[in-house]
């Protein structure tokens, strides 16, 4: 029976793996020990109820020791480490949590695997945000394509492909990284556009949210507003190569399987709509009249135009193909906002 620890098992990508691990294709029957932090495993009954063969283990990465007995403790031979405080904006305020979360985290971890599980698969799971600005934009960007850091989050990212370089080269440890370009899916917290826009669709729908009225088409200010309600959105020209995170975490299963350690491997789709689309998709979807406008307060100084990966490499070494549509993926998000406003 093959022993498999996920670092931020309780999180939104690691719910999706550990059912995905557990589907035909997968790696069924295995026996799955989950991190979680800050909270405890008892706070995340469903996630063990939904999924018996998991085991949950409170973990503070940023203790090496803690790290250390973890490993020891299970005897891993496969290790997916997705924790990480990944959110960008917030990564800015949080700066001395998100290098020591992200990247001493990360630097424990491999210790502990050095120590006492040497030849468990590791995948490191980075980010597309290492690609920051770069020339020309509006092309899928591949993995030898250097980067151009523009978060301390990327940083952190950054820094955890080179730990994994070294630890793969130096310590001969079999460590793959995977490059997840954006993706979302049902379960996603709100903090993240995507989801964000699907609970306010979900809240207009029963009338729990009230935004501003909207103005009638050519209305002066101060003229009669409709009842139309609006949605304040930041800047919607940007493109992003968003996927849906099943078909990430299946990515994640594959290149543990076949990937080739020492390794960048681009998960992607290899299109790259604007975050307009997105949003009148949603509101498409809505069975209310909803409305939207720009919030200057909203749009980011810094923020990449474009971000599209090239997904050959994956395809070539695992067989993965993307297959969920784009528009499913906000439907099924959509659904799970309504089931729960």
């Amino acid at each position: 029976m093959k022993r498999i620890l996920i670092t931020g098992a309780t999180g939104f990508v690691g719910r999706h793996l550990i059912a995905a691990l557990n589907a035909a294709g997968g790696a069924p029957g295995a026996e799955i020990f989950g991190t979680c932090f800050p909270e405890r495993p008892e706070s995340c009954s469903d996630l063990c109820a939904s999924a018996p063969n998991t085991r949950l283990v409170h973990l503070d990465l940023r203790n090496g020791a803690q790290a250390v007995d973890a490993v020891r403790a299970v005897k891993p031979e496969w290790i997916f480490h997705l924790a990480a405080l990944s959110q960008v904006r917030l990564s800015w305020l949080l700066r001395r949590e998100v290098f020591d979360t992200n990247l001493l985290g990360t630097y424990n971890l491999f210790e502990a695997a050095r120590l006492h599980a040497s030849k468990a698969r590791f995948l490191f799971v980075s980010s597309s945000d290492v690609y920051g600005f770069l020339t020309p934009h509006k092309r899928r960007l591949r993995e030898t394509d250097g980067g151009s850091v523009v978060s301390p989050y990327a940083f952190t990212k950054k820094s955890g492909e080179l730990l994994s370089e070294f630890y793969a080269l130096r310590e001969k440890l079999p460590v793959i990284v995977a490059r997840p370009f954006p993706h979302t899916g049902p379960g996603q917290t709100p903090v993240f556009v995507c989801s964000d826009w699907a609970r306010q669709v979900a809240l207009i729908e029963k009338f729990k949210q009230h935004p501003e009225a909207a103005r009638g088409k050519g209305d002066r200010a101060g003229a009669k507003r409709t009842d139309v309600p609006i949605m304040r959105v930041g800047n919607l020209s940007l493109r992003r190569d968003y996927m849906d995170v099943r078909d990430v975490v299946r990515a994640y299963v594959l290149l543990m399987k076949k990937g080739r350690p020492g390794e960048i491997y681009n998960v992607s789709s290899g299109r790259a709509p604007s975050l307009e689309w997105i949003l009148k998709t949603l509101i498409g979807f809505s069975r209310r009249k909803i409305a939207y406008e720009i919030d200057p307060a909203r749009v980011r100084n810094v923020d990449i135009p474009y971000l599209a990966g090239d997904n050959r490499k994956l395809r070539e070494v695992t067989g993965w193909t993307p297959a969920i549509p784009l528009a499913r993926t906000l439907g099924d998000m959509l659904d799970y906002w309504r089931a729960r406003v």
